[in-house]
């Protein structure tokens, strides 16, 4: 009977993405139709940009730049390789760092694990201890966990019940043989962004490295990599309405750190990175940043309205209660639970009609509650009642009160079978 698991599993998603296809609305947005759910998970991805699309298509097909950048020998290589470097060069720029030390990778979490075991492998000799948080994305604490079997020694730090790190935790935490610290800018389930200026401060007078998972924030908080001394950042293009598949590592002083490289191939990448450059999804991410960027004063703004009609509404309906510190959470999050209401039942009750998420969709498939929130000091009720909505700049109000209105009337329903 196990053996047939995997083709049973198999063929459950192939029936659920086959009905989704035939039951969809074949004209009109996601976003307007009431046939649709409503789609409040930008955290775990976001639609891309139609600007976005537009650059990529230049680079697919006959006519485009299809072009391998590695071979430039010719001139049709050269011109993929250029396009590279352009969006080098605009990356850069909207993250305040020289271009050389932007290395392209297929997203944060492939950036994440070159970040930590590029450091590790590179100078095991001078430490053997990093130090890091309770709360971080699972590619952090996955790759901690496996640098631990191979004999590194990790300190998880704990979160104060608002959801940051002190910083006087990270200082307290140092060791002589301290190589990294590695912390997560905006957290993906709660919004709350952690003090990294200041922990970047303590660990530029100690000498010690700093690594930022920036998946959440970038093209949407301000990073400035010359104002703030971070020493590796990580990215993802879906994060900021680019595509699936893109991100970068940006390594400060790239030759002076000497990371160690996980794959292994072609020395595509400085040699930190091995395999034929992605064309359309880096001029698709760059793109997205530059637009993410330049947008930014008018969408903060107009999607902190949207969350705080969201919650306002939603207090009108029933007694929730937010996780996280609302004084530093980004706009673009927000995890709550609504009293007696467990997250699981509300998701199902919601599966055709809202999408929210009860955690990190890395994480999914997993029974356990939040290890976040958990870290956080919140359980019982409110532990396993959390859910998270996430919202983009393509939200508008009329979203918002549809949502509150279908969420409402799901709980609705759950209180009369109680």
């Amino acid at each position: 009977m196990l053996y047939f698991l995997p083709v049973l599993v198999g063929l459950y998603w192939q029936a659920v993405f086959l009905s989704y296809l035939i039951n969809r609305p074949q004209s009109g947005s996601w976003k307007t139709m009431a046939e649709e759910p409503l789609y409040f998970d930008t955290a775990s991805t976001t639609p891309v940009a139609s600007e976005v699309i537009e650059v990529m298509m230049a680079y697919l097909g006959v006519g485009g730049c299809y072009y391998n950048p590695s071979s430039t020998k010719h001139q049709p290589g050269q011109a993929a390789a250029a396009s590279v470097e352009l969006s080098r060069v605009e990356i850069a720029k909207a993250l305040g760092c020289e271009s050389d030390e932007v290395v392209f990778t297929s997203g944060a979490t492939e950036a994440n694990n070159l970040a930590l075991r590029g450091v590790a492998l590179a100078h095991a000799s001078h430490g053997r201890h990093l130090i890091t948080s309770a709360i971080e994305h699972k590619s952090v604490l996955d790759t901690c966990h496996a640098l631990e079997r191979e004999g590194f020694e990790v300190t998880y730090l704990i979160p104060n019940s608002q959801g940051w790190i002190e910083p006087e935790a990270v200082k307290e935490a140092l060791r002589p043989d301290t190589l990294l610290v590695s912390l997560i800018h905006t957290n993906n389930e709660t919004g709350v962004i952690q003090p990294i200026e200041a922990i970047a401060n303590i660990l530029m007078e100690a000498g010690v490295l700093f690594h930022v998972d920036a998946a959440q924030a970038a093209g949407k908080l301000p990073i400035d990599l010359a104002a703030t001394p971070i020493d590796l950042l990580s990215l993802s293009a879906h994060k900021f309405h680019g595509p699936k598949g893109a991100g970068c590592l940006v390594i400060r002083n790239r030759r002076q750190l000497r990371l160690q490289p996980i794959l292994y191939g072609g020395g595509q990448e400085f040699g930190l990175r091995s395999g034929t450059l992605a064309t359309h999804q880096i001029a698709g991410m760059s793109t997205a940043l530059r637009l993410a960027t330049s947008r930014r004063q008018q969408d903060y703004p107009y999607v902190a309205k949207l969350k705080k009609v969201f919650i306002e509404q939603l207090e009108q309906q029933f007694c929730i209660k937010i996780h996280g510190d609302r004084e530093r959470c980004s706009p673009y999050i927000v995890n709550f639970s609504i009293n007696g209401i467990g997250s699981d039942a509300l998701l199902n009750q919601l599966a055709t009609t809202v999408a929210l998420s009860s955690g990190s969709a890395c994480s999914s498939g997993t029974i356990d509650p939040s290890y976040v929130l958990r870290a956080m000091g919140v359980e019982g009720d409110a532990l396993y009642g959390a859910v998270r909505a996430s919202f983009s700049r393509y939200h508008t109000m009329t979203d918002i009160s549809q949502a509150v209105e279908r969420i409402t009337a799901a709980v609705r329903r759950m209180q009369e079978l109680d």
